[in-house]
């Protein structure tokens, strides 16, 4: 599912000023529950079974990122039903308490499936207030498969970069849907010749036994946990499958449940629409800037004619139509890039300068491509897939009529490995609330084109204790600790005493979206704060989508 489920990314993660949180309208009747049988909410420290070092200053995979933290590995069963067979490695890192009053380990996941996840504990403990922070141990973690983890899954890298601009995404022809369909056939292919025994160990119920085993390591009889995106949903699974081992959980920018995954991908196409016509809107209502029509469809007709022309004569030979969209998919995650890529598409109409554009895009290396393997492996397993291609083309050929464009063929080829996936999917790990489980919390935009709002509102339904906050209007994806104090308190909170908002209908507490961005001519400066969901990527970068998906 792209963006919350979407595939490879790069991206920002806001080594983020610390977030200003007013403390205010939450009240700590609602704190947490103890599950049952398991010890107090503050246990005391224990020492952990791992074998905790400095991690490098250069690391190969996250460059500086990982300078101020401790690495360690943990050894894990490919198959968690034969614990003594072969095992895999996890790959940890981890930004320790410095308090008095310990509160536990916060297991942290930025989503995808497939996104990295070593470089979160600098994010988390820089935007979280400084005393609550210092309270827990933080614990970044790349999932099997993922990044420093071994193995680390890399398939066909032709099929997100054949090394020259990729044919267009939308197919005029049914020969040239058929081609795409080889494609993704070929992709699929590859990745069970390379990982015949891995493949079938890939799925979401896998990686939730592998947080217990992480927590087991730790020697903690529960765990808090932060997932964003595709995170939501391990989060909600692992929750369902071990309730009494969670002791705070809270899941930002949530998963549909029942939608994984065929069904959750035709809502984001819908979903995608929409946001791409508020980015035009916010386009027209600069003109004076961006000189690119003074309407919502005055733009999106100016984005129509630069697709056009890069189709017929590719920027530097490299950037064509699927190139132009992997780039403009981001505008519907995140309104941060929005000045710099309508600045860009300005330069390229207006000046005839294609320098801008041609720098935002950027080719997907290593860690994007074993993102996207990873992200097939585990989307594909996780659920029956429609194997017929004329039910994707239908579905397709629908909803692209029925005005949902922009997305809607890019993420059809995103997710057509899926089609000719060599491990049979599903059926999905049950989601829902269990004796012992304490209340969980639940963050959304209602504007989230990558996991849409009906994702939160199914998953408070399901987990009945749960308190849901939501920031009306905005769309970005990824909400917490971006600084929208309303929220940020909401989950300041959350982890300093456990207290969440009073029970009510609907949202339990409902958060205005801040303003959106100024415009700005071409820079190179980020023109907003960002959320450490920041999707898959190395920290310093910019998100770009590949082909049509990012991971949340």
């Amino acid at each position: 599912m792209r963006g919350a489920g979407r595939g490879a990314g790069k991206a920002v993660a806001a080594g983020a000023a610390a977030v200003t949180v007013a403390f205010g309208t939450l009240t700590a009747a609602a704190a947490e529950r103890p599950p049952g049988p398991n010890p107090a909410p503050n246990p005391a420290p224990r020492p952990a079974g791992l074998a905790w070092s400095p991690c490098p200053k250069k690391d190969r995979i996250e460059g500086d990122a990982l300078k101020n933290l401790e690495c360690a590995n943990v050894r894990v069963p490919l198959d968690h039903a034969r614990p003594g067979g072969e095992q895999i490695t996890l790959a940890l890192t981890r930004a320790r308490h410095t308090a008095r009053t310990f509160q536990g380990v916060v297991l942290l996941n930025r989503g995808g499936p497939g996104a990295h996840g070593r470089d979160l504990p600098a994010s988390f403990t820089a935007a979280l207030p400084k005393e609550t922070a210092a309270q827990y141990d933080w614990i970044g973690f790349d999932a099997r498969g993922v990044g420093a983890s071994e193995p680390a899954l890399l398939c066909d890298r032709s099929y997100l970069n054949p090394g020259r601009p990729r044919a267009d995404t939308v197919p005029s022809s049914a020969a040239e849907a058929r081609a795409w369909q080889r494609r993704a056939t070929a992709y699929a292919d590859d990745c069970a010749r390379r990982y015949p025994r891995f493949l079938p160990h890939l799925g979401t119920a896998d990686w939730a036994r592998d947080l217990d085993a992480i927590r087991a390591a730790l020697r903690q009889d529960r765990i808090n946990y932060f997932g964003y995106s595709y995170g939501t949903y391990l989060g909600a699974v692992y929750a369902t499958m071990f309730p009494g081992r969670v002791r705070r959980m809270v899941l930002d920018s949530v998963v549909r449940p029942s939608g994984v995954w065929y069904d959750a991908n035709l809502d984001q196409n819908v979903a995608f629409e929409k946001r791409i016509r508020m980015f035009f809107g916010w386009v027209a209502r600069h003109h004076d800037v961006y000189r690119l029509g003074r309407t919502a469809n005055a733009v999106a007709a100016s984005y129509a004619k630069a697709r056009a022309r890069v189709k017929a004569e590719p920027i530097d030979g490299l950037v064509g139509a699927s190139e132009l969209d992997d780039t403009f998919l981001t505008d519907g995650y995140a309104d941060s890039v929005w000045p710099r890529h309508a600045a860009a598409l300005s330069a390229y109409l207006v000046r005839a300068d294609p320098k801008p554009l041609r720098k935002a895009w950027k080719p997907p290396v290593w860690l994007d491509q074993n993102n996207y393997a990873v992200y097939s492996a585990v989307q594909c397993r996780d659920a029956a897939w429609p194997r017929d291609w004329s039910r994707w083309t239908a579905d397709s050929a629908r909803l692209y009529r029925a005005g949902y464009r922009f997305e809607t063929w890019s993420n059809t080829w995103y997710n057509a490995p899926c089609a000719a996936w060599r491990v049979p999917g599903g059926p999905p790990p049950a989601v829902r609330e269990r004796r012992g489980m304490p209340p969980i919390l639940l963050v959304q935009a209602t504007e989230d084109a990558a996991t849409p709002y009906s994702g939160a509102v199914e998953t408070h339904r399901l987990f009945p204790s749960s308190r849901l906050v939501v920031q009306v209007g905005g769309g970005n994806h990824g909400v917490a600790l971006s600084g929208d104090k309303c929220v940020d308190g909401a989950v300041a909170r959350y982890f300093a005493s456990g207290a969440l908002p009073p029970g009510r209908r609907g949202p339990d507490t409902a958060c205005p979206a801040p303003a959106g961005p100024k415009p700005a001519r071409a820079s190179g400066r980020r023109e907003a704060v960002r959320s450490p969901a920041a999707d898959a990527g190395a920290p310093v970068r910019e998100p770009v989508a590949v082909m049509g998906a990012r991971t949340s």
